[in-house]
């Protein structure tokens, strides 16, 4: 569709115009949502000017039809697109699902809203939540799984593209923008209908555990008028390099490689491409743009020193430092956690939660943590699934956190 350069510019001012007040733009009605992959579809394209919408500001908005399980029969829907920041402080668009029951809520105050964090893991863009709830994608819509039970129990739901424009998996600090940032977009979306005085938790599991943990931890920083109940997170991949490390070579490498391409796309300082070899190089670019079933069937049991011209590319000091910068512990949350793990997963080692509770407790936490001695990662998140609901539940009625520190 052909723009006359005086209707360019009129859209162009009233974008600007937009932005200063944070109100939404109503999305172009050209794209079905779900209809094309979010590289072909214009609503996740920045706007020029996504700088001078402030972190949080509304960009566009549009309703759309779940296709994921029996959501469309409970909730309406909507994606909301707004500005954040990478980890360098860069802006950026954002697009985050907002799922409200369609049923009047009958509980005390106002309904709560929890910003549930899927486990996207993977590095293209057609594996975002918003995509796989718009489309049916099996993989993409698999986060509706675990946003079920809290609608059923007439919360609402925000689900943020949290890896960004660019599909990063395991870059903690641009995640935790995305999801802080998220929260402010959906409090400034009137259409949804909740109130600016709706309480507010985190929710994830496994690589939406790590998006979690990290806006709990950033909060206080970044978003200190982000007032959250509580934050709740499973077999969270805490420290990279020490998961990087239990992953390399075995069944689950894939996970390895996801993170190691989009640690070299968000921080360009690693210069990852320089300690490939031919090999490497190649893989680096078989591991872009793929969806986790891809990554795991490609890059089984590979090593990551196979593809490296150095013996160990975790140690190199460029590298340690992007790795340790994705580590959680620097600082603390300030709203009560619920960290759940099993003793036994075979993907994310406990011990490396463990240290990341041990470095928020003594920063003063409290943070309610259940070990299982039998599991496995998928099946912890089955496990203990009602119990995360529930802690959540006690968080919106005021009930007194256990603390484990």
């Amino acid at each position: 569709m052909r723009r006359s350069p005086l209707r360019a510019a009129a859209t162009l001012a009233a974008a600007g115009a937009l932005a200063a007040t944070g109100l939404a733009a109503p999305a172009s009605a050209d794209t079905v949502p779900g209809s094309v992959p979010p590289d072909k579809d214009p609503f996740y394209k920045a706007p020029a000017n996504i700088g001078s919408y402030a972190p949080g500001a509304i960009v566009a908005s549009r309703a759309f039809t779940p296709k994921a399980g029996n959501v469309a029969d409970t909730a309406n829907a909507w994606q909301v697109s707004y500005r954040t920041n990478d980890s360098h402080g860069t802006p950026e668009l954002a697009v985050t699902s907002v799922l409200v029951p369609k049923a009047a809520w009958t509980g005390s105050g106002a309904r709560p809203v929890v910003s549930v964090q899927a486990a996207e893991d993977s590095t293209g863009s057609q594996c975002a939540p918003s995509y796989g709830l718009a489309s049916g994608d099996l993989f993409a819509s698999s986060a509706a799984i675990y946003a079920g039970p809290m609608l059923s129990k007439g919360w609402a739901v925000a689900m943020p593209d949290f890896e960004g424009p660019k599909s990063v998996f395991m870059a903690g600090v641009q995640a935790g923008h995305a999801v802080l940032d998220g929260i402010r977009a959906v409090r400034r979306f009137t259409d949804a209908g909740l109130p600016a005085t709706a309480p507010w938790a985190l929710a994830g599991y496994s690589g939406g555990a790590q998006a979690t943990g990290w806006a709990a931890e950033l909060q206080p920083s970044y978003a200190p008028e982000v007032k959250l109940a509580g934050a709740s997170m499973g077999g969270i991949p805490a420290d990279p390099e020490a998961v990087a490390r239990s992953l390399d070579g075995g069944v689950f490498s894939g996970f390895e490689a996801a993170a190691a391409v989009s640690l070299g796309t968000e921080y360009p300082e690693m210069d990852i491409g320089s300690l490939m070899n031919d090999k490497g190089k190649q893989a680096m670019a078989d591991a872009s743009g793929k969806c986790l079933t891809d990554l795991l069937t490609s890059f089984a049991f590979k090593k990551l020193s196979g593809y490296s011209t150095v013996p160990d590319p975790l140690a190199v000091p460029r590298v340690r430092a992007v790795l340790k910068a994705n580590t959680l512990g620097a600082a603390a949350p300030t709203v009560p956690v619920f960290d759940y793990h099993a003793n036994t997963d075979e993907i994310v080692p406990v011990a490396q939660d463990d240290a990341m509770v041990k470095a928020w407790c003594s920063r003063g936490a409290t943070v309610h943590v259940v070990r299982d001695a039998i599991g496995e990662h998928a099946l912890e998140m089955v496990v203990r699934q009602n119990d995360a609901v529930n802690f959540l539940n006690d968080r919106f009625a005021g009930k007194a956190p256990v603390n484990d520190c």
